[in-house]
Parts: structure tokens; C-alpha cells; sequence
């Protein structure tokens, strides 16, 4: 798990930094009830994506278990920072407008993020919106390209299960009464990567497809990559994918 603590000076900076928050704010805007209301930004780290949330009418909450982050996203919300675990928010039962969640479900395991989600719809009002980014590690491969190709087989046969994958949702969502209420799509702008990065992350061990492998299937994955031109040229912006959700009961204006 990382330390949040210890990278949060650091942490806009190699996460894309402000180019790819305002992309996620302006995906967001998208799919948020408009007007007065109060939106809450689970696991808001240092508020980087939370400020741009900000309207005339509404109010804007982040919640954060990590005082290294809380102590960034407070200078940007001041006011609006609490401390607190998604699992068990500090927040009345339908007392907000929508909830945001970025980047979270990914990094749990399965009834983890079942408790998170089910604490994210107790605390929205009937109406109300949850949206939370799905499928991140798909992301690098919403388009086509030759590293998409070259890892395709790979990564049909060991990408894990991961608690955030689309259909899981919809189906926790579908039982829960929540309902579809759009999508939307936004780049992680700067963060494509070319077929060398890829050889040194996979190198590496960060590839989770890829330490579920047999040796020889990595290495030949490798091959593939080594044999690609313009091995230095990164491959388009990784595509992340938002999915928003309405509770049951009068839509907000």
C-alpha cells in the first residue's frame, strides 16, 4: 500500500498534476447534479481535483484518512477537509447531493470496496448521484495501438478481478436500487507510455498481468515490445472512465 503520507508533497506532480485534475474535474462537471448542493469527494487526497468542484451554491467536502493529504486538499477547500475512513464516513445518512469517487476502488479488496460504495450510497439523499471511476487499470488500452496489441493476450488471460471493474458495479449498483445515470470519459494527459517504459514497468514487477504469468509468457511479451519502432514515443493518454449513479427517488435539479 503507499505511504500517502510520505508522497504527498509530492503526489500532484507524478499523478498527472494539473492538466490531468482539471480533466478529471471537467468529466466530473458532466455527470453532477447542477445547482446548489453539497458534493462529497471521497478520498480527496490533496484536494487537487475537489477545488475545481466548486460553484457558486454549492458546497464541496473532502474526506481523507491521510493527514499528509488532508493538510494539502485543506489550503485548496479550506473549510472543507475532514478527516475521515471511507468505510465509516462522518456524515448524517442522506445528507448530500452527490458523491465523488476518484481513483479509490481499485486500490481495495473486494468487501472493502463493497463498504465503501455502501457508505457512499447512505450518505446521498433520495436523488442523489455517486460517481466513481471504473476499469483504471483498462485504461491505458481504451484505444487501439501496438503496445495494446502486444500485451492483448497477456492481458486477457491474468488481469486480477479488480473491485473496480464496470460490470461489478452496475451489478452492486442494480441491486442497491441505483440506477445508470451516465458516463463520461478523460485523459491522463502526459501519462502515455511508450513500449520501453512499458519493458522497464514490466521489468520492474509493477504489472500486475504480468506477475500472474508464467516467466516465459512475460518474456515473450518483452520480445514484443523490444521489436516495436519508436520505442521512446509514448502511446496515447491513458483514457479514464467515469460511471455515474442515481439513487432512487426525486432526480436534483
Amino acid at each position: 500500500m503507499i505511504d500517502y503520507d510520505g508522497e504527498a508533497r509530492a503526489y500532484d506532480a507524478t499523478r498527472g498534476g494539473e492538466p490531468r485534475a482539471r480533466a478529471a474535474a471537467e468529466a466530473l462537471e458532466r455527470l453532477l447534479p447542477q445547482g446548489p448542493g453539497t458534493v462529497l469527494d471521497i478520498a480527496c487526497g490533496t484536494g487537487i481535483v475537489t477545488r475545481r468542484l466548486q460553484r457558486p451554491g454549492r458546497v464541496v467536502l473532502g474526506v481523507d484518512r491521510s493527514p499528509g493529504m488532508l493538510a494539502a486538499a485543506a489550503r485548496r477547500i479550506p473549510g472543507g477537509a475532514v478527516c475521515g475512513d471511507a468505510t465509516r464516513l462522518p456524515f448524517a445518512s442522506g445528507s448530500v447531493d452527490a458523491v465523488v469517487m476518484v481513483w479509490l476502488l481499485h486500490l481495495l479488496p473486494e468487501d472493502a470496496a463493497d463498504a465503501v460504495l455502501s457508505e457512499a450510497a447512505r450518505v446521498l439523499r433520495p436523488g442523489g448521484r455517486l460517481v466513481t471511476t471504473v476499469d483504471k487499470e483498462q485504461a491505458y488500452f481504451t484505444e487501439d495501438s501496438e503496445v495494446a496489441r502486444a500485451t492483448a493476450e497477456l492481458r486477457d488471460s491474468y488481469t486480477p478481478h479488480a473491485p473496480d471493474r464496470h460490470a461489478r458495479i452496475r451489478d452492486w449498483a442494480a441491486g442497491r436500487g441505483l440506477r445508470p445515470a451516465g458516463e463520461a470519459l478523460f485523459p491522463g494527459t502526459g501519462q502515455g507510455r511508450g513500449a520501453q517504459k512499458w519493458r522497464e514497468a514490466i521489468d520492474a514487477g509493477r504489472i500486475p498481468w504480468c506477475r500472474r504469468a508464467e516467466p516465459a509468457q512475460v518474456a515473450e511479451v518483452v520480445r514484443r515490445l523490444a521489436e516495436l519502432p519508436d520505442q521512446d514515443t509514448p502511446i496515447a493518454d491513458p483514457l479514464y472512465r467515469l460511471v455515474a449513479l442515481e439513487a432512487s427517488g426525486p432526480s436534483v435539479p
